[in-house]
Order: C-alpha cells, then sequence, then structure tokens
C-alpha cells in the first residue's frame, strides 16, 4: 500500500510503498477514502524539515540543552549519531482521515465492516486506528464533509476550555480551518464573534459565517474595533488559532480582553508573554489539548478504556461525534473551506500547493477503491540479494524501533549475515529501516517470519509484554533466538521459556546483556582472574526521571525499571563476579510515602563478593549515567561510563580510556553469530540468564510488595 510519509532533514515529501498495518485488538482496519491535508500542521512540519541545522536549533531550542548535555556524558559521537539518526528517519503524515471498515477483529459495539467511519489515521491507503479515536459518520454527511471532523474537535476543544455563555463577546485571530470552523461553531453557541487575519478571502468567508472580521493587512486597528465591538466593555474571551513565532497574538489577546476575560490558545504562538498584561485585569491562559480529554492517555487511545461519560462528558470521540451531528444538522459548513481536491497518486503536487500558496485551506487527497487486496499485503520486497546463501545465516528482526534501528540492526549488518526481513506493526518503520540497512523485506505480519524456513535467526526487539511468546514462538519454530531485555516479566514467563528452551536445545537463545562484551569489561575481567580474592562492586547508575505514562512503567507492558533496565546491571555484577548470586535485598526511596524508581540492591555472591547497584532517577543529566568501581584485593578499578578505565594499585594497569562509548553492543552480537558459525556454546550460559531473570523478578515483585 502507499503512505505518505515527510523527512525531517530535508523536508521532502514522499509517497511510500509500505506494509500494510496489522490490526490489533481494539482497532478497527480501515481502507481510506478521503483524507484532509492540515494546512496548519503540515505546513509546519514542512517548514522545519527544509530548514537548515541553525533553523531547526532556533525552531526547537529545548532540545538544545538535552544534546549538550548528552555530549557532556557520552561524547561527541554517541550523540551527533543519535541525532543524525532522529532527523534522518521519515515521520507519517496527516491526521483527518475518512474510510469503510474492511476489519473489526473485536466486534466494536455499533461498527461493522462496510461502515464509513472518520478517524485520526495517517495519509494511507490503510489504517489501523483505536476505536476510541474512531467514530460512524451520519448517512445523510459526505466524506467530504466528514473529512474534516477531527480539525473540527480541535475547534471544539478549545471553545469548550473558554465556556462560552450566550451572548458574549467572542475574539478569533488566525483564520485557517480551525479558526473558520471556531468562528461557526461560537456562533452556534449564541456568541457574538470577532475574527482577525491577514487574508482578505479568509476575512469573507468569516463574514459569510456570520462574524465581523479585521483584515491586519489592511492596517485596520484590532485594538480600537474590538472595543467598538465590545461597545466598550471588553471581550469576553479570545480564541488563538494563528500560527505563528510572535508574541503579538497574546499581546493583542490581553489588551483587548475584559477583566478576568479568557484566553485560549489553540493554535501555535511565541512562547513569551508579558505579566503586566495579563496582572492587573487578572486574565486567564490555557492551552487546549487537540481534540479533547483522552488525548495522548494510551489507557484510552490505545487499551480503549472509555471514560464514564457522567464525570468526562466530552472526550475526543465524543467531540468528534458532536462535530459529525453538527455537520449532520447543517449548523457547520464546511464545504466552503475546500479549495483544492488532489487524487492520493498525486499527493506531492498537494504538498507543493501548500508550500507555495499560503491561502490555501481545506485540500483533499481522493484514494481509489479498487485493488484492496493488494493494497492488503503484509510484505514489501525491498532487495534481492544475488549472492549464494552458503555458510550464512540469516536473520528476521520483530521490532523496528529506536534501539533496533540505531544499534541492533547495524550490529548485525556488520556480522556478515543475510538480512532476510524485519517487521514492525504499522510498516513504515520496517520499510524505512529495512530499506536504509539492507534487509531483503518489510513486513508487518509476524507468522511470516516464523514460518520462513529459509531464516535460521529471529531477533525480538519487540515491546517487554511480546519478548515471552515471541521468544518460545521462535524456539519452537526451530530457530536462534536473539531476544533484547527482559527474556521474561515474571516467573510463569520465564517457566515457559524454560520449558521451550529445553525441547530446542539445539538452537541458541540469547539475551541482549552487552555490556558484559564491552571492551573496558573485558580489560576488568582480565585483571580480576589475576587476583584470588572476593572483591566488592558499586554500580551507579543515574538512570534519570521517567514519567509513569511511559510504556516501560506500564506493568503490563513494560514492567517497569527493573525488569526492564536493572536486569543489565545484575547480569553485569554476575559476570564479573564469575559467581552465583545467593542472596539479595533491594530498597526504594519513598516520597510522600509513595515508592519511587530509585533503588539500592546488594547483591551477595557464592565466593563472598559483594555488589551494590544504586539505581538513580533523582540525578542530574548532566552527571555521567554508569559508573562502576571495584574493590579487590589492595586495588580499585573505576570505569566511567564506559569511556575512561582507571586503576589504582595495579602494577601492569592505569588506565583505559575510548575515543567514544562503547557499550559492547557489536561485540555481543558478535560472539552470538559466531557461536552459531562455529556451532559452539551460547556465549551467555542458559543457567546464567535464567538465574539473572529469578533474581531481577524477584527484586521487582519485592519492592512492588
Amino acid at each position: 500500500m502507499k503512505q505518505i510519509l515527510q523527512s525531517l532533514k530535508t523536508g521532502k515529501t514522499i509517497l511510500e510503498d509500505v506494509p500494510c498495518p496489522q490490526n490489533n485488538n481494539g482497532s478497527l482496519l480501515i481502507e481510506t477514502q478521503n483524507t484532509l491535508v492540515s494546512a496548519g500542521t503540515e505546513r509546519m512540519l514542512l517548514e522545519f524539515g527544509k530548514a537548515n541545522l541553525i533553523g531547526k536549533i532556533k525552531q526547537q531550542p529545548d532540545k538544545v540543552k538535552m544534546v549538550f548535555d548528552k555530549i557532556k556524558t557520552d561524547g561527541l559521537a554517541t550523540t551527533l549519531s543519535a541525532v543524525k539518526s532522529k532527523l534522518e528517519q521519515p515521520i507519517p503524515l496527516g491526521y483527518c482521515n475518512v474510510g469503510r471498515i474492511i476489519e473489526n477483529r473485536e466486534h466494536i459495539y455499533g461498527l461493522k465492516s462496510g461502515d464509513r467511519v472518520v478517524s485520526n489515521g495517517y495519509h494511507a491507503e490503510i489504517v489501523s486506528v483505536p476505536k476510541n479515536l474512531c467514530a460512524a459518520i451520519p448517512d445523510n454527511v459526505s466524506n467530504d464533509e466528514a473529512v474534516f471532523t477531527v480539525l473540527g474537535a480541535i475547534a471544539l476543544q478549545g471553545i469548550r476550555l473558554s465556556q462560552p455563555t450566550l451572548g458574549e463577546n467572542y475574539v478569533v485571530i488566525g483564520l485557517g480551518l480551525v479558526g473558520l470552523m471556531a468562528v461557526q461553531l461560537l456562533r452556534a453557541n449564541g456568541c457574538r464573534v470577532l475574527a482577525v487575519d491577514l487574508d482578505e478571502h479568509k476575512c469573507k468567508l468569516a463574514n459569510s459565517f456570520g462574524a465581523k472580521t479585521v483584515n491586519l493587512a489592511n492596517n485596520e486597528d484590532l485594538i480600537n474595533i474590538g472595543n467598538q465591538f465590545s461597545n466598550g466593555n471588553g471581550i469576553d474571551a479570545v480564541l488563538i488559532t494563528a500560527s505563528t513565532k510572535s508574541n503579538e497574538p497574546l499581546h493583542q489577546a490581553a489588551t483587548i480582553c475584559r477583566k478576568r476575560g479568557r484566553i485560549v490558545l489553540i493554535g501555535v504562538i511565541g512562547n513569551e508573554f508579558s505579566r503586566a498584561d495579563f496582572y492587573e485585569k487578572e486574565l486567564t491562559f490555557q492551552v487546549s489539548c487537540s481534540y479533547g480529554p483522552g488525548r495522548y492517555d494510551d489507557d484510552y487511545e490505545q487499551k480503549g478504556h472509555d471514560y464514564p461519560l457522567g464525570f468526562v462528558r466530552w472526550t475526543e470521540q465524543r467531540n468528534f461525534e458532536a462535530i459529525l451531528d453538527m455537520m449532520s444538522s447543517g449548523v457547520l459548513n464546511v464545504k466552503a473551506l475546500i479549495s483544492h481536491r488532489f487524487n492520493f497518486s498525486d499527493a506531492i503536487s498537494a504538498y507543493s500547493i501548500l508550500e507555495n500558496e499560503k491561502s490555501t485551506l481545506g485540500i483533499i487527497l481522493n484514494y481509489s477503491q479498487e485493488e484492496t487486496n493488494k493494497k492488503l499485503n503484509t510484505s514489501v520486497t525491498l532487495q534481492h540479494v544475488a549472492e549464494a546463501k552458503i555458510n550464512k545465516p540469516s536473520v528476521a528482526f520483530l521490532g523496528a524501533g529506536n534501539y533496533a534501528a540505531r544499534i541492533l540492526a547495524p550490529a548485525f549488518r556488520k556480522s556478515n549475515i543475510v538480512l532476510k526481513s524485519i517487521v514492525s506493526f504499522q510498516g513504515i518503520n520496517s520499510k524505512l529501516i529495512g530499506k536504509k540497512l539492507g534487509f531483503m523485506q518489510a513486513q508487518t505480519n509476524e507468522s511470516l517470519v516464523y514460518n520462513d524456513k529459509d531464516t535460521d535467526i529471529i531477533v525480538i526487539a519487540t515491546r517487554h509484554n511480546l519478548h515471552t511468546e515471541q521468544t518460545v514462538k521462535a524456539l519452537n519454530a526451530n530457530k536462534h533466538v536473539f531476544v533484547e531485555k527482559p527474556l521474561a516479566m515474571n516467573l510463569d514467563e520465564l517457566e515457559k521459556v524454560q520449558r521451550a528452551y529445553v525441547i530446542a536445545k539445539t538452537k541458541l537463545l540469547m539475551v541482549g546483556f552487552n555490556r558484559r562484551f564491552a571492551p573496558q569489561i573485558k580489560t576488568i575481567e582480565r585483571l580480576l582472574n589475576t587476583e584470588k580474592s572476593s572483591s566488592v562492586f558499586i554500580m551507579t547508575v543515574n538512570a534519570g526521571f521517567i514519567p509513569n505514562t511511559h510504556w516501560t512503567q506500564d506493568p503490563q507492558v513494560g514492567g517497569g525499571r527493573i525488569i526492564g533496565e536493572v536486569c543489565h546491571f545484575i547480569d553485569l555484577l554476575r559476570f564479573l563476579a564469575k559467581s552465583s548470586i545467593i542472596h539479595w535485598q533491594a530498597v526504594s526511596l519513598n516520597t510522600n510515602n509513595r515508592q519511587t524508581d530509585t533503588i539500592s540492591i546488594n547483591l551477595t555472591f557464592a565466593d563472598g563478593s559483594l555488589g551494590m547497584i544504586h539505581y538513580l532517577t533523582n540525578g542530574s543529566k548532566s552527571f555521567a549515567k554508569e559508573r562502576l568501581e571495584i574493590f579487590c584485593n589492595g586495588k580499585i578499578l573505576q570505569l566511567d561510563n564506559f569511556r575512561k578505565l582507571i586503576g589504582y594499585g595495579w602494577k601492569s594497569f592505569k588506565k583505559q580510556n575510548l575515543r567514544k562509548q562503547n557499550k559492547g553492543q557489536n561485540e555481543c552480537v558478535a560472539a552470538f553469530i559466531n557461536s552459531i558459525k562455529n556451532r559452539s556454546r551460547a556465549p551467555i550460559a542458559f543457567d546464567e540468564l535464567l538465574e539473572v531473570s529469578r533474581v531481577t523478578i524477584g527484586i521487582a515483585n519485592s519492592l512492588r510488595k
């Protein structure tokens, strides 16, 4: 199927052939009929992409400090690689989609195959959209009208926050699509509206919708006109729907408001305001969040948990339905907002219009309804490998996220093997990463990987809750498995992996505990092997804060930070001690009677060695992330962020410094591939994988209790 992407690096718009997305539980698979190009948001993305590096920095100054902090801790080369990778990854465009349902796996109430729905799906021939981001279209609302629903919901949410009452005086600054719909919705609320823009045509449209207008291009004075419009009382509320870098709209809004007036920002403006503008009048200022309550809440959007209507009357889905009802009743007129139409196959021309004609309003893309089966293809061929696959294992990737794209896949590429296929849920990442790194196929159906007789290795780089199931399926399919940590999120899952491994014991199972393969850790291992006494290991991890809303913090998806990351450091100390863990103890920092992710873990090893892991989330980002200190027989080793290793008291060793950080990812993958090629033992014994996993799960469970 075809999908529109845009390069953040160059601003170039691409019509890309990608695999059809998989439809997971709680979502609808939709064949697109029309989409609407959002003139404001998508033009802003075009301008960002076409800006040079200095221009990009100016547009996102908050990211600059993050970059400099990363340079201090991780080094220039590592930081530049991360920034380059981010900019080189195109993003999908579009969020105003109308189509017909072709798959409703869960039989979502009130919807069936063939129904027309509106959603925030991409500009793509097939989209998979969670049920709470879809709404059924009334029979008397055309596709051309319904495609404006999402933008209408953005306008409606801003209006709801401003709490209009009958007869109030409103000003709408910025008459793009959202602003012009806001004018109509305010008029439907019984409000008097003064609409402001620099474009004569847009002002005339607003006037036709019942608003008085101010054309700033004609040097009309908003302050005087606003004063007259409100009979000298001041404006009750202002909606700012403009997109500009200037702070002037906010200053003007504050000036024309009455005492205790309300200002709601729906668009994008400069981020500075004058306290004096707001102080004397006690003005309120609020930023509206997209379509309404539920936006950016995974429980609502991805998991489908609706808010009870009695407590949250207007969610984003209910705002969609309200807009559609306004269209159905004839109150909201969007046909006048259509300025251009293009066939989807000619979408690049549509974006040329968007870039060059600033007065453009609604650009509708029409999609062909032919060859539906072709659009549903879940596999796209990227290249044919001509060379014979003699003594070369082939690998398939499940997951195409940032870590897989930047670290894992390039590491496997260096190991002289065949990159067979890469799978991602939506298909975009698998196509882009697969094309960049030289994979043969991009796919969205993981079953194709298990059933492919030419695939020898499966790499699992998906979210943590999928690791066990995918590992078991891969082992049952007689594949070698490299699974990113964690191996399992609980003891029941670990037992399932163990049973599958015993049955498929001729195949290798590897967990991506890469730190034990880092070159400086190998140096430490060599030095410790010359000593006969027990050691004390102190691992300090300046992990940084991650909000509870992040997927890694979800107990059912990510399992929390102990399961997802602390396992790395437990494995590292277990490796260096060369001795099993016989006892552990863990405590977490409590703040306001609530546990935090700041944790201290004590490990006791069978040889008498001690390990301490201080996993800290309350430190400064400017401090190095990882530091390991080892005390042994009157000697000390100190490893700072996998870049600087210093020895104290060692006759034959003083220091080992690297030009850039190396946490052993490439070496870890190389060891795994060499074991497969040489038919030798796995780089990490399966018993050690089980031991580290059990200890990690035990620590996580104890802290939850």
